[in-house]
């Protein structure tokens, strides 16, 4: 990748040869690293500015598997973003980059029907100047957490920055960790979840595991505590496909609790935790959303070659619910 504040940045990328035939559009739409809508994806196609071993493609292209694409993003366009004074807690800062602690409920981005009261919105009253990251709706996002997962997100301060930062998702070397209360044991104690994830054909705005469809999705997780009917879990992404840890996790039938979207908010009242419907009813209550957190962010810092460790514990609604668990739970 290259990335230039003048002249935008280009993203190459090849299509591994196991790829099922998909769209173009589709593909990249969830390539992680492109972070790109398919909206703007098939503006991108229609302009000529993604082309595919060489040459221009419309948006219908199938892929095939071992295709070059170069992916050329514009500079970044003057935007309405609105800088807005919204309490934001920042762990790690220097020149280059910083790591924020985001709320649960707080929207990472803006998107259709949330143009403001965003992460986003907070950087930009806060930095003043961010780089145009994966748009110019995005500055400084470098990676996401879904609206209800709290915890550690790096952003970018400066445009070579944002490119060293994606390199190290890549290429795995920026470790991303999570803890997550799940519904039932999960057979091992430790191990690697190793199931494709694409978008689901029953719901479009759902993902699921996709055995024939879906794109390398590598999750290692291991138990911390044991409950009578749930496991607290310490999860590592070796990928970032979107909605990840939670479709792993309920696709092996433990969704996470809480989780409106996979299960979690509805599986024990079908009677599949009958035992412990009391107890999973109580911690419902104390939980608004999925008990999913980004705990603890480590990586190189691509500047100054110092190891970067940041932390941060669940905030107070998880941590009623741990609490919950260690006195009633075991």
């Amino acid at each position: 990748m290259t990335a230039d504040r003048e002249q935008g940045r280009t993203l190459e990328h090849t299509v591994p040869d196991s790829v099922q035939p998909i769209r173009i559009d589709s593909y990249l739409a969830d390539l992680d690293e492109v972070g790109l809508s398919r909206t703007r994806i098939q503006k991108l196609l229609t302009d000529g500015l993604i082309r595919l071993d060489g040459r221009e493609v419309p948006p219908r292209t199938k892929l095939t598997g071992g295709e070059q694409i170069a992916i050329h993003i514009p500079p970044t366009e003057q935007t309405d973003l609105a800088p807005e004074n919204i309490p934001i807690e920042i762990l790690f800062e220097d020149d280059y980059l910083a790591v924020v602690n985001k709320p649960p409920g707080l929207v990472t981005h803006p998107a259709p029907g949330n143009y403001s009261g965003t992460l986003v919105n907070a950087l930009i009253h806060h930095f003043q100047s961010l780089p145009s990251g994966s748009g110019a709706d995005r500055p400084g996002i470098v990676h996401r957490l879904d609206k209800h997962t709290s915890g550690l997100l790096v952003v970018a301060k400066r445009e070579e920055a944002y490119a060293a930062l994606q390199e190290a998702i890549q290429t795995r070397t920026l470790k991303r960790t999570y803890l997550a209360v799940v519904f039932g044991h999960m057979r091992d104690r430790a191990g690697l979840i190793d199931l494709p994830i694409g978008r689901s054909s029953r719901n479009r705005k759902k993902m699921a595991v996709m055995e024939q469809t879906g794109r390398a999705a590598q999750t290692e997780y291991r138990v911390l505590e044991r409950y009578r009917s749930f496991d607290l879990l310490e999860l590592s992404l070796l990928t970032g496909r979107t909605h990840q840890i939670r479709v792993h996790c309920a696709h092996l039938g433990h969704p996470v609790l809480g989780d409106p979207e996979y299960g979690g908010r509805s599986r024990q009242l079908r009677g599949i935790f009958a035992p412990e419907r009391p107890l999973a009813q109580r911690l419902l209550e104390n939980l608004d959303r999925q008990a999913l957190h980004a705990a603890a962010l480590a990586f190189t810092h691509p500047f100054t070659g110092e190891p970067v460790e940041v932390s941060a514990p669940p905030p107070t609604d998880m941590q009623m619910v741990l609490d919950l668990l260690d006195r009633e739970g075991r």
